[in-house]
């Protein structure tokens, strides 16, 4: 396959990605190696997906065995692996039932229709409208674009699903405005990851549940991001100590094999009756046997605690880069989850530094144009870090001029 380069994409496949000009053809731990067999320290995990690095022995393992068993069987029957991984999502959080689809877009629309047909159901169409917050990602569906709370997802594609409101992020006096007896559900994403790396305030977050609960509305986290250990929790709502009513998982759930999950409790799952929703793919046996095999991973204490172990070694690395070059605002984040503000004089360059540091042999991500995102492994080692971010101060030095 040695034809195949980046130009290659611009003939075949269609423009929404602008990939960067290397293609990774192997992954080991925190490293990849493209086409040349130059070798790269991996900081972004394909947007916090492989959440135990690349060919972890557990999720080769399970998905080896699994494969040579059953691949699918579509939901007119259920399979053991998606019993087994559900059984373990209910057992570690507060849900009571599960449901599994591909991805976290398709995960959040299951929530928001979830969401909707509940409470058609006990208070009639009127009771239907969504509240969302600014600068929030769900998904590239038509319900999810519209519940994001950025616009530019949404040009040239309405008119999109209505009844679907925004408040500042973090405003609780905004939301306590908007909420009303009509309201269905609130979505939050306890971070705000695509959007910049932003948490919410606990009094946020307790504050949107007791409103919530005065209203008869959902509260819907979306933690397709911040979930599966990436906060040094299980789930991000687990360090808050405000539970939701549906949660949305995916990234990290599967390690990088396409897999989510929609989780709720006993009151409102028996809203999404027999044919009212599905996916066929969702449950499939193979996600399920990996996602099992990563959750059992990811769930021990000893990793969890790891996290912000490593969190902390991060942060002590840039505060030293920042002393030394003083382009940092702020950084901020929880656990493996982290976002580096750059400061006024250096706004829109986030996509420079990427460039800088993939020039250097350092995979990383932006948050918007002003932000520099981090979402590694769980479980990078701490050399790995620490040469990593040699690279990326190489590569500030550069673009500093000195």
């Amino acid at each position: 396959m040695s034809d195949l380069n980046r130009e290659q994409f611009d003939k075949v496949m269609v423009p929404n990605y602008a990939p960067g000009k290397i293609i990774p053809v192997k992954g080991e731990g925190s490293r990849v190696w493209d086409q040349a067999g130059r070798e790269y320290i991996d900081f972004a995990a394909g947007i916090a997906v492989t959440a135990l690095g690349h060919a972890h022995p557990a999720l080769v393992g399970a998905l080896k065995e699994q494969g040579e068993k059953l691949w699918h069987l579509s939901n007119v029957m259920t399979n053991e692996p998606a019993l087994a991984l559900a059984t373990k999502l209910v057992e570690l959080t507060f849900a009571d039932k599960v449901f599994f689809a591909n991805s976290g877009g398709e995960a959040n629309e299951a929530a928001l229709k979830l969401a909707r047909r509940h409470a058609y159901l006990k208070a009639g169409e009127q009771k239907h409208e969504i509240i969302s917050t600014y600068g929030s990602f769900h998904g590239r569906t038509l319900f999810t674009v519209s519940a994001g709370g950025q616009a530019k997802y949404k040009e040239g594609f309405e008119p999109t699903p209505a009844g679907i409101s925004h408040v500042a992020y973090n405003d609780l006096a905004a939301l306590k405005a908007q909420i009303s007896d009509n309201t269905a559900a609130v979505i939050i994403e306890p971070i705000q990851g695509e959007g910049g790396v932003t948490p919410a305030e606990k009094e946020f977050l307790q504050g949107a549940r007791e409103l919530c609960d005065q209203h008869d509305a959902l509260l819907i986290f979306d933690e397709v991001q911040t979930g599966v250990g990436r906060t040094g929790y299980l789930y991000a709502y687990q360090y808050y100590g405000v539970t939701p009513d549906i949660l949305t998982s995916a990234k990290g759930l599967g390690g990088g094999f396409p897999i989510a999950a929609m989780l709720c409790t006993d009151e409102v799952a028996p809203s999404l009756a027999f044919g009212t929703h599905g996916s066929t793919y969702g449950g499939n046996p193979l996600g399920c046997a990996v996602g099992l095999a990563l959750l059992n991973e990811v769930a021990k204490p000893e990793l969890l605690s790891a996290v912000q172990t490593k969190a902390e070694r991060f942060k002590a690395s840039l505060d030293s880069i920042n002393a030394k070059y003083g382009i940092f605002k702020e950084i901020r984040g929880k656990g493996l989850l982290i976002g580096i503000e750059l400061v006024d004089g250096w706004q829109g360059r986030a996509k420079d530094v990427l460039a800088a540091a993939l020039d250097k042999g350092l995979l990383m991500l932006v948050a918007g144009p002003n932000v520099l995102r981090f979402a590694p492994s769980l479980i990078i080692p701490d050399a790995d870090i620490d040469a990593g971010l040699a690279l990326l101060e190489q590569a500030i030095g550069e673009l500093s001029g000195s």
